[in-house]
């Protein structure tokens, strides 16, 4: 700056005294502006008032000389000081050329520039509020600077302003927001303190209501409680415990759906507290908002299931996520099954998959744009008030519900949940569910070979649903449905005859309902029997576990009757004789058959003679469970015959073994009334005729030993003889009743053990030639 300039009003002493490198000159020369200003305002000399600020700003304040600016600065604090309540009309002019030197490289003319708007903001007061975006944005920075003096500079002229804020009434929240949205990304820990320092003042204002700007900044205020400062997390977790309670005091006032998003995200966050706090906003909202929040059904879900496998270690979050996961459900009704995807609701968002990450504007910012409503109504308003539409993303929900099941990854409580929301959404919306269910069947096949018990079992919970409900009352083209035509109709238990399914009295883990057998049911059972014979290891080790869970969440009668038709068409005549057995040996012992050996023990009604041929049938794959299956029905004469065919077949060890499990059966609680059947040897001889041919079947070993003891105990064996004795021997439990062809029963299983011969016979030709090579 040329000194010889002229600076008028300001004198050549006052402008050499400005440019000083000593600040007691500089602070001299002040005093002089101050007095000189003074002289104007009294003189009401506007236009000498303004051009005094602009030299100061002009050549002083924005000078290329360290000095200078330094010079220009204290000026035009002086000037502020002299003008006193006039300063509000020359703001602007004051405040921009000190804002420009905050950003100056000397850390010492940074601190003045602060001084300087210190004294500005303290003699205008509440004049500076229409500047306060521009305030705010050059404290931002200075919050940041590495100069410890001018951060104690910048924090003292941050409480004045917190001051004027809050005992101001005329603070512009709307013009501020877009600022604060910008600014609360920062990275650095000062900004950042800086930035949740004035949320906390703006959230005590009683006149300032944050809250209707909460979409705005609640993504960067997730991502500054991830700080690495204690001290700015325990802040930030304030800020968002306050939200929070302003949310349940005044719920009817929040914009819970363009939040939704939000939360979604930072519920999956790596952090703790983060994830921890997002939870809990989702816990609340679910409660709150209710069915605004099934848009995000699918995101919240992708949020949800993956902590509900948490250790102790997260066990808060855990916690959190399984009362999320509950409201979530309880908020699907049967409603959402009889209307195409939509039922109204005020004040919902747009349908959005939120299982996907956010857009961003670029700057790594979530862009909630897309589920916000310019005329934003109140989420709890009367359902007489302006509607929008509210829907079920079905797809959304089923597509990550079975990417959990698939995922090699997913923990074993997660899997559980997921069959829970699959059973619950064929409870309430079963109409459109089985669209998904060809999509879901493999996986809740493959599920069946889970490492977990309870896993199992609810799979099988959700099969049993498929397979009974009435909405699956389709004819759906799949593999295995030409198994059964031709084949007997199958049982509908008498209770769920001509009877409604109602809704009132299901819940969250009710039964499933009566079954009624669909097409879906025909399917399972191929199935699973294919499975079976794919997998044998499942067989052998939760076979018996399967059928039996199954036999009380359906039909035993109908499992039965499908196996048995299934079977009997099997072509693999190995796995045929296998799987017979292990039902035979789940109907002779397990407990959730009593009802259906009750039915067979005495064969008294057409279905249950019906049920004991189809069984036969199949039984006749394996020689001594179609024997214990005749002992269990009283058909003793039958069995007689059967054991006496046994001569013409190959005895092998595997055989024996079978007969030894049939013996041992017998001392079994299962076969007590057999056993006092022996006490009536007249009415009985073919029974006891049977037994001694097991025991003539049998080599010397423990099992002869004990059946050879139990004959021994039958009184009088004398008596055994085919005159009058043999007329008086039942053919049947019921004679006259129900006629039933045995001996079309006896070829039958004579044929069956044929084709078994002529398959060993094969196989041990195949063997041969592979041992003797070409």
């Amino acid at each position: 700056m040329n000194a010889e300039r002229d600076l008028s009003p300001l004198t050549p002493n006052i402008v050499r005294a400005l440019t000083d490198k000593m600040y007691e000159k500089r602070k001299v020369a002040a005093l002089e502006i101050e007095k000189l200003v003074r002289e104007f305002v009294a003189q009401s000399n506007t236009a000498q008032i303004k051009h005094v600020i602009q030299i100061l700003s002009q050549e002083f304040a924005l000078s290329m000389h360290p000095h200078s600016r330094k010079g220009g600065l204290i000026g035009l604090a002086a000037c502020s000081i002299a003008l006193g309540k006039d300063s509000g009309q020359y703001l602007r002019e004051l405040i921009e050329p000190v804002l420009t030197c905050f950003n100056d490289a000397d850390s010492r003319l940074r601190y003045y520039a602060c001084e300087a708007l210190y004294n500005i903001v303290k003699v205008a007061r509440g004049s500076v509020l229409p500047h306060f975006n521009v305030l705010f944005d050059g404290l931002s920075k200075l919050a940041a600077d590495p100069d410890p003096n001018v951060k104690s500079g910048s924090e003292l002229l941050d409480r004045l302003l917190k001051d004027i804020v809050t005992e101001s009434n005329k603070f512009d929240l709307v013009s501020f927001v877009p600022l604060l949205r910008e600014r609360i990304y920062s990275n650095n820990q000062y900004a950042r303190q800086f930035i949740i320092s004035w949320i906390l003042v703006l959230e005590s204002v009683p006149d300032i209501n944050l809250l209707e700007y909460l979409p705005e900044i609640l993504d960067g205020l997730f991502q500054i409680l991830g700080d690495n400062s204690k001290e700015i997390r325990k802040m930030c977790e304030v800020s968002l415990g306050e939200f929070l309670k302003e949310i349940k005091k005044l719920p009817e006032t929040v914009k819970f759906a363009e939040m939704a998003n939000i939360l979604v995200i930072h519920c999956q966050s790596s952090d703790d507290l983060i994830q921890l706090t997002a939870m809990s906003w989702m816990r609340e909202f679910l409660q709150l908002a209710g069915r605004v929040m099934l848009p995000y059904s699918s995101g919240i879900l992708t949020a949800v299931l993956p902590c509900l496998s948490y250790d102790d270690r997260k066990k808060n979050i855990k916690e959190v996520a399984n009362v999320c996961n509950q409201s979530l459900m309880k908020l699907i009704t049967p409603e959402d099954d009889e209307t195409d995807d939509i039922s109204l609701l005020p004040s919902a968002p747009p349908e959005e998959d939120s299982s996907t990450h956010l857009e961003t504007d670029g700057k790594g910012i979530l862009d909630t744009t897309a589920d916000s409503s310019p005329d934003n109504i109140s989420v709890l308003a009367p359902r007489s008030s302006l509607a929008s539409i509210v829907t079920l993303n079905l797809d959304g929900i089923v597509q990550v519900l079975d990417r959990h099941l698939h995922e090699p990854t997913t923990g074993m409580m997660t899997r559980i949940c997921v069959l829970k929301w699959l059973y619950h959404l064929y409870i309430k919306t079963p109409r459109k569910m089985f669209r998904h269910t060809d999509s879901l069947f493999p996986i809740l096949l493959r599920t069946l070979s889970d490492e977990s018990d309870e896993v199992i079992l609810k799979d099988l919970e959700v099969l049993a649903e498929i397979a009974s409900s009435p909405a699956g009352q389709t004819d759906p083209n799949n593999d295995g449905s030409e198994l059964f035509s031709g084949q007997s109709t199958l049982c509908v238990p008498p209770a769920a005859r001509g009877v409604q399914l109602g809704e009132g009295a299901r819940g969250l883990e009710s039964s499933p309902s009566t079954p009624t057998m669909n097409s879906y049911f025909h399917r399972f059972m191929v199935n699973l029997l294919k499975r079976f014979s794919s997998e044998r290891r499942l067989l052998e080790t939760r076979g018996a576990f399967i059928i039996r869970q199954l036999s009380l969440l359906l039909n035993a009668e109908n499992i039965f009757h499908s196996m048995a038709d299934i079977l009997l068409r099997e072509e693999d005549l190995k796995f045929a004789s296998t799987m017979v057995q292990n039902l035979n040996s789940i109907l002779l012992t397990s407990s959730e058959l009593f009802q259906l050996r009750s039915q067979l023990k005495d064969l008294q009604t057409p279905e249950s003679c019906d049920l004991f041929c189809c069984l036969y049938r199949s039984w006749c794959h394996s020689p001594v469970a179609t024997v214990s299956l005749c002992f269990l029905t009283q058909n003793y004469k039958h069995a007689y015959h059967l054991i006496q065919k046994f001569g013409d077949l190959e005895v092998t060890v595997d055989f024996l073994t079978e007969v030894d499990k049939l013996v041992q059966l017998i001392e079994c609680p299962i076969f007590t009334y057999l056993r006092l059947q022996l006490l009536d040897v007249e009415n009985h001889p073919y029974l006891i005729r049977a037994l001694y041919g097991l025991l003539m079947l049998l080599p010397q070993s423990s099992a002869f030993q004990l059946l050879s003891h139990r004959l021994q105990c039958v009184p009088n064996p004398q008596l055994i003889r085919s005159g009058h004795s043999e007329a008086a021997a039942k053919t049947s439990p019921k004679d006259g009743s129900v006629q039933i062809d045995y001996n079309e029963l006896l070829q039958h299983f004579e044929k069956v053990q044929n084709k078994h011969l002529e398959v060993r016979h094969q196989r041990a030709g195949d063997s041969m030639d592979r041992r003797l090579g070409p």
